[in-house]
Parts: C-alpha cells; structure tokens; sequence
C-alpha cells in the first residue's frame, strides 16, 4: 500500500499552519477579552469587540482547517494506486 509523496507533504505543511493557528486564535481570544474588560467606552472598546469577532471566527476556521488536514494525511496514506 503505498503512500502519495504529493498529498503528504501538502498535508504535513498544513499541520503547520494548523499547529500555529492553534496556538494563536485562542490567544487571540484571550487578548481580545482583556481588552473589552479594560476600555469601557470609545473607539478602542468597538475595537475590542471586533477583535473578539475576528479570534471568534479564527477560532472556527481553525476547527475546519484540523479537519480538511487530517483529511488530507488520510488520503495521503490510505492512497490506492490506479493501474
């Protein structure tokens, strides 16, 4: 059973992405928290709000992105190859 070369490679680079993307939209989260308990009015409050709607999403892209990845390194190493 062999293993496509091309798929796991694309797959292993996304596991980066996906490994940095863990680490910073949560981060993102927890900044963007502290940041709308702090300022109570003004721009930098509806700019908190925003950053909390921006991590919010990151944080579901980054759920779809761990999902097409394994994927990804699934097909990769269960690949039947075509005669």
């Amino acid at each position: 059973m062999p293993i496509n070369q091309k798929l796991a490679s694309k797959g292993f680079k996304n596991l980066l992405v996906l490994l940095l993307l863990l680490i910073f939209s949560p981060l993102l989260l927890t900044i963007s928290f502290k940041a709308f308990k702090l300022y109570k009015e003004g721009f930098l409050l509806y700019l908190s709000i925003a950053s909390i709607i921006l991590s919010v999403g990151l944080i579901f892209f980054t759920l779809f992105f761990a999902f097409k990845t394994f994927k990804t390194l699934l097909d990769a190493l269960f690949y039947e190859k075509s005669s």
